[in-house]
């Protein structure tokens, strides 16, 4: 067997076992072992809850690196010490050919020792997943992130990119070094979710699903809600799913504009079980990279309304991009619900079908999955070659 098919061993690193960043580890990771590599995990042991242990459960047979859960806070905090020599002192232990490193935490944990470790032979992956380069563009917290992400970019053999929007960001505030390898490598879905969602028995006009807090625009989806009420008399029902700290605020501003009826909330549960609750999904968000759930939700021909915000347009495409609408403009977003609830549900299943075409050219997980390989092993070839 040569050196380009050999099998790798891979360790993949980040913070919270939640969301699309989990997601992504997770099909990465089974995509990984199927070709026939040795794959490992080491990410937090506070976070996640039930699902993810027994997510991580199901899966740590299969990993033959393991799985390493240490307690890893989100900010800044005395507690990243002793990650940090955790996660040395696991990576000396099972000895990967790559560190895939996801999200601003696991940058960190991952990249850190590779930053002073000149000889070293293993190489580091890492996907921002938004993250750090999110947060804030402009205020103080935004330059130490960047200050630190520019630190560690002599550390990183390859950047891989969910998304052109966040490979641009990176761009912008870091630069483009020659001698490193930057690739986008588009978040995929599974051929089974391709599968049309059926809305037979629909009990809602509109269907929000993820985090209830600031960055998602719910308040500008809660706004819009209040005027087509006060302006058209017009009252569609809203299935909200999701958590977050926010959640209790977005209640009482319910209360206080008069919608709080037509809403009803319901915990984060299967993304298909609450699209095939609601007509027509709405994304009011005010960042995103390469969201996951309008990917499964164009995947699963579900009528959308969205925000043109992040790597958003990269998923509609040039055929549809003209139906994302602006964020924070609560008058924009009734507009679109409005025209959207308005078509017959034929016209907006055919428009729904027609996306799900152009997300099945472009976003699928063998090509997430073999991206990601290829990316690893022309790293090791540029290290190999140097030392």
């Amino acid at each position: 067997m040569s050196a380009s098919d050999r099998p790798l061993r891979i360790l993949h690193v980040f913070r919270a076992p939640l969301g699309g960043l989990f997601r992504n580890v997770l099909d990465l990771t089974r995509g990984q072992i199927a070709r026939g590599h040795a794959v490992g995990i080491f990410c937090d042991s506070s976070t996640g809850g039930e699902r993810a242990t027994a997510v991580l459960g199901e899966l740590a047979p299969h990993l033959a690196l393991g799985v390493t859960r240490v307690p890893i806070s989100r900010y800044p905090n005395l507690t990243d010490l002793k990650a940090q020599m955790a996660f040395a002192r696991h990576r000396r232990q099972v000895g990967p050919d790559v560190v895939h490193t996801h999200g601003s935490k696991g940058g960190l944990y991952g990249r850190l020792p590779a930053r002073f470790d000149v000889g070293r032979r293993y190489v580091t992956a890492y996907t921002p997943h938004g993250g750090s380069f999110n947060y804030k563009p402009g205020s103080l917290e935004h330059r130490v992130f960047m200050g630190i992400e520019a630190f560690l970019e002599p550390a990183t053999d390859m950047f891989t990119f969910e998304s052109h929007f966040i490979k641009g960001r990176f761009e912008t505030y870091i630069g483009r070094p020659p001698k490193t390898d930057h690739r986008v490598v588009l978040n995929g879905v599974a051929e089974d979710e391709f599968i049309p969602i059926d809305h037979a028995n629909s009990s809602f006009d509109l269907v929000y699903l993820g985090e209830l807090r600031s960055a998602k625009g719910i308040d500008t989806l809660i706004e819009a809600l209040r005027q087509m009420k006060l302006q058209d008399g017009l009252t569609p029902s809203l299935l909200m799913v999701g958590s977050g700290p926010d959640e209790q605020e977005l209640k009482d501003m319910a209360a206080r504009c008069g919608v709080a009826g037509q809403i009803t909330w319901s915990p984060p549960g299967p993304i298909r079980t609450a699209l095939a609750q609601g007509r027509v999904m709405v994304v009011p968000s005010r960042a995103e990279s390469m969201p996951y759930v309008i990917l499964e939700a164009a995947a699963a021909a579900q009528p959308l309304v969205s925000t043109n915000v992040g790597g958003i347009p990269e998923i509609y495409g040039p055929d549809h991009g003209h139906r994302l609408i602006p964020p924070n403009d609560p008058t924009a977003m009734l507009n679109a619900i409005r025209t959207a609830l308005s078509k017959p549900a034929d016209a907006r299943m055919a428009e729904a079908m027609d996306l799900a075409g152009f997300v099945k050219r472009h976003f699928t997980l063998d090509q997430m999955i073999n991206g990601a390989i290829a990316g690893y092993r022309a790293a090791l070839d540029a290290r190999r070659s140097t030392s």
